[in-house]
């Protein structure tokens, strides 16, 4: 069974936050990352086969982006489920977007990223980074049916980051984290790594 980001079981993660700054991906301009979430996307880069490569859309995000990306969403799930009450709008607007209490992109501990070829062409995942279950019937859920050249790419970004120690949220193939609620859920750690971080001073100049 699914755990998603809005069941309880996650929010009872620990957290301990070891301090890792916020750094720059030098191969994604303008992303920021937990320096030892950079650290095992570098390890992971170099785990995967020659002519592939990891294209970073998302690490960071400030506490307004994710607060705007869940109102956004929820509205649009309201709309399509008029009787849901706002747990139920919760839980299944956590497919998409983590409830900010424990969203990894908010510590620095998650990415959003595809592959892409040594040309700089992303490869075929099944469906666009970000596409909602709505938008992709459901295919945007790592382990959904997908055609053979998905399913061969998926398996090729999931080896890497896995072996790197990364976890997928499974029900976006492209969001992985390090270190997060999640990640010391999955990975069996006795408690997360990071908690929410601001964007240090000379990244906003």
């Amino acid at each position: 069974m699914t755990i998603l980001l809005a069941d309880p079981i996650v929010r009872a993660v620990r957290v301990l936050d070891n301090g890792d700054p916020l750094v720059p991906l030098d191969f994604a301009p303008g992303v920021l990352v937990r320096e030892g979430l950079a650290r095992r996307l570098d390890v992971a880069r170099a785990l995967l086969p020659s002519g592939v490569d990891l294209r970073v859309i998302e690490g960071h995000r400030t506490v307004a982006d994710q607060n705007a990306i869940i109102e956004r969403y929820t509205d649009e799930l309201r709309l399509l489920h008029p009787s849901a009450d706002e747990v139920e709008l919760g839980r299944l607007s956590s497919r998409f977007v983590a409830p900010l209490a424990v969203a990894p992109h908010v510590a620095g501990a998650a990415v959003d990223l595809t592959l892409v070829s040594s040309s700089g062409a992303e490869l075929w995942m099944g469906t666009a980074v970000d596409a909602t279950p709505e938008e992709s019937g459901g295919t945007c859920f790592f382990a959904a049916e997908v055609d053979d050249e998905a399913r061969r790419n998926r398996t090729v970004l999931a080896t890497a980051l896995g072996d790197a120690g990364l976890v997928n949220y499974p029900t976006e193939w492209w969001h992985w984290s390090y270190g997060d609620r999640y990640w010391a859920l999955l990975s069996g750690a006795g408690h997360a790594l990071y908690g929410p971080v601001e964007v240090p001073a000379w990244a906003r100049a």
